[in-house]
């Protein structure tokens, strides 16, 4: 039997120390352990994005991390990207324009388009859509999405 660790990274601008068994997956430790339950379990193979989050700057599928390669890292789930109970330009975004419909891809989208920015502050369409071609959307059409990245892009500059 694997004995549990414990795994030392900063979550959403704060460090925290987790217990859980190594193999454990980034998403469980996150909703499970932490509480943060933001991030949605979708497909569990990396292909929907619901579960996404930034780890050390890049966008990742939290659903194939293993929880010990979290540690030392910095990794940001959606509730690290509002301030406190004020939501940033590309959360309004999404709610304005309609980028926000059930909600189960939302998180994962918001954190695409949050690293999408990070990269590209004035990203052509294509790379609007580069930049969420690994997240899913059972809802929308992706037309609503869309024009919430590009409407986020306006209001973040």
């Amino acid at each position: 039997m694997s004995k549990k660790i414990t795994i030392s990274c900063e979550l959403n601008g704060r460090t925290q120390k987790i217990e859980c068994y190594g193999m454990d997956r980034l998403l469980d430790v996150i909703r499970e352990e932490v509480k943060y339950t933001g991030a949605k379990e979708g497909c569990g193979e990396g292909e929907c994005g619901a579960c996404s989050v930034i780890m050390d700057g890049r966008v990742v599928n939290s659903c194939l991390i293993p929880a010990i390669q979290a540690d030392g890292s910095k990794v940001t789930t959606i509730e690290g990207v509002a301030v406190g109970d004020i939501i940033n330009e590309i959360q309004k975004s999404f709610l304005k324009y309609g980028g926000a419909q059930c909600g189960i891809c939302t998180p994962g989208m918001i954190m695409a388009t949050t690293d999408l920015l990070s990269r590209y502050p004035h990203p052509t369409e294509q790379q609007v859509r580069d930049g969420l071609s690994g997240n899913l959307c059972r809802c929308t059409g992706y037309t609503k999405i869309f024009e919430s990245v590009i409407a986020a892009c306006k209001e973040v500059r």
